[in-house]
């Protein structure tokens, strides 16, 4: 069993502030209302996971705050001293091209050929795939560039829309025990429960009708009853 390196550093020290969220709300195409009226203050250090029992509310949140989607209503502010690293759902759109998995990687980072093998060999590429083109990889490999693109940024805050995709058990092992342990903010959305439940600290979930935002760890949120009450009236 091997586990790749995933080591998330951050280059710089984040401020206090860290992301505010007012009356943000997104629309999908077909008129659905994916969420309304989120509000949101996001304070130092904390990890959070985002919930909703549509999928789409996550990726839609992660689009509109990494610059990518306009919010239907609503604004964001990111605080001055925070730099983000954005892990999307779907990551086709960078590996439409025949780049090799090393000049492919260089794109995301300063440093040479042997620093980039080097970020590529942690991820478990060995010697002879770094010379793949990109376009061929297995979505498992796909994830892992991504990773390692990730770790180029040094990132103080982390966005990760569903990071186990793809991702085999030793991988999921080592990318949940170095987010237990980094010490900036993440913002993420999982449907593994062990992956929540060792990473989060606060639980935010979003409806069409507002969300509900606690401090607790997502054992103690799925159990509480009050909660399960508060979500049967926001998503009727």
């Amino acid at each position: 069993r091997k586990y790749p390196g995933i080591i998330f550093s951050m280059e710089r020290e984040p401020g206090t502030q860290i992301l505010e969220v007012e009356g943000l709300k997104a629309v999908d195409a077909d008129g659905t209302v994916l969420f309304n009226n989120v509000n949101f203050t996001i304070e130092k250090g904390q990890k959070t996971v985002f919930l909703s029992h549509n999928p789409k509310a996550m990726t839609a949140l992660f689009e509109i705050i990494n610059g990518n989607r306009t919010a239907d209503a609503g604004t964001y502010k990111w605080g001055v001293t925070i730099t983000t690293a954005y892990l999307p759902l779907d990551n086709t759109a960078f590996f439409q091209s025949e780049l090799n998995l090393v000049d492919w990687l260089s794109q995301y980072g300063t440093g040479n050929e042997v620093m980039m093998k080097s970020f590529l060999g942690r991820m478990l590429f060995k010697e002879e795939d770094v010379l793949k083109h990109v376009n061929v990889l297995s979505g498992g490999e796909k994830m892992r560039c991504m990773i390692a693109r990730m770790q180029l940024k040094n990132a103080n805050c982390l966005i990760l829309d569903t990071p186990t995709n793809h991702l085999d058990l030793e991988s999921i092992q080592a990318f949940n025990n170095n987010l237990i342990n980094f010490k900036g903010n993440i913002l993420f959305a999982s449907h593994d429960h062990e992956f929540i439940n060792t990473v989060a600290d606060r639980i935010i979930e979003l409806t069409p009708k507002g969300t509900i935002d606690k401090l607790m760890t997502y054992d103690d949120y799925i159990y509480d009853e009050a909660i399960k009450e508060k979500k049967a009236e926001l998503y009727s």
